[in-house]
């Protein structure tokens, strides 16, 4: 079906802005759903009490030393500019007020880059800690969504120990596309123009492709999808994709409310691969054996 899409340039032009506007709406989606679902809170409590403590460790252990640490670096800079025009012939004097504009300016845009790493930083170790309610979050949605859960191998110790080897590999994966991308894209800080532009963007996109990959892997891991599609699946369901992973990276930015940002970011993802992953790439082959997994669930 994908495929048959993909290949008509002038419907896909069309069905383009309409899929760019759903993926935003996933997360007001999924809190919909929680509210109304109540036998899904025990599966969202536990993890928002972990974001919690995770969050005061990160806020107080980041976010109050660099803030003291921009208000430095901008009083600096500021002297520096002052003491610089006035230097300059009078007339120049009004360059103060744009003074105060850049220092407010350099203010907004590093509080942001500062917000925007926290945030990053709770999703990485909140999803890791509450993986398993995140898990059995995830399994329930499925089963209401699409009535059936795909077939599993019976738990023993070898498979206990592949779990864990995959998900060490999946971080390290995602360590890697974020070193191997995300050194070249502070190098363009240093380009003057439109360096710091491009290097702003970039670091958007890398965010919300990091934030796709967390919140939509638990079905796909149900799964054992293998880390390359898993992303190919991310870069074939844009824009969809795009607009879903830049509301989450929003969200899980904001202070206080990313304490609740992840599980309702992770609903959204497993409703996102209910509707638009798993009826065009899982379905057809997990129906032929829907009776044998409907008696396991």
């Amino acid at each position: 079906m994908s495929k048959q899409l993909n290949s008509n340039p002038a419907r896909s032009a069309i069905t383009a802005p309409i899929r760019l506007l759903a993926g935003f709406t996933y997360p007001f989606r999924a809190f919909t759903l929680i509210w109304q679902t109540p036998k899904l809170w025990t599966y969202v409590l536990v993890p928002v009490l972990l974001n919690f403590i995770i969050g005061t460790g990160l806020y107080l252990s980041l976010l109050f030393p660099s803030l003291s640490g921009i208000d430095v670096l901008v009083a600096d800079l500021s002297l520096r500019f002052n003491d610089l025009i006035a230097n300059l012939p009078a007339w120049l004097s009004f360059l103060g007020g744009l003074t105060v504009a850049f220092g407010w300016l350099l203010r907004v845009l590093l509080v942001s880059g500062l917000l925007l790493i926290i945030g990053f930083l709770l999703v990485q170790f909140g999803v890791i800690l509450g993986s398993p309610w995140y898990g059995k979050l995830s399994e329930q949605l499925e089963l209401l969504r699409n009535g059936q859960l795909p077939a599993e191998a019976p738990m023993n110790a070898a498979s206990v120990f592949r779990d864990i080897q995959r998900a060490i590999a999946f971080e390290l994966r995602k360590l890697q596309i974020l070193l191997s991308v995300g050194i070249p894209l502070i190098l363009l800080n240093f380009i003057p123009g439109f360096g710091s532009i491009l290097s702003t963007l970039g670091g958007v996109t890398l965010g919300a492709t990091i934030v796709c990959l967390d919140f939509l892997d638990a079905p796909l891991e149900r799964r054992r999808r293998p880390f390359q599609e898993k992303l190919e699946i991310i870069w074939t369901s844009l824009p969809a994709s795009g607009s879903f992973g830049l509301v989450c990276l929003g969200l899980v930015s904001i202070p206080l409310l990313n304490l609740l940002a992840i599980p309702l970011c992770v609903t959204a993802g497993t409703l996102f691969f209910c509707d638009r992953i798993w009826p065009e790439r899982f379905a057809s082959e997990e129906r032929i054996t829907a009776p044998e997994t409907n008696t396991t669930t």
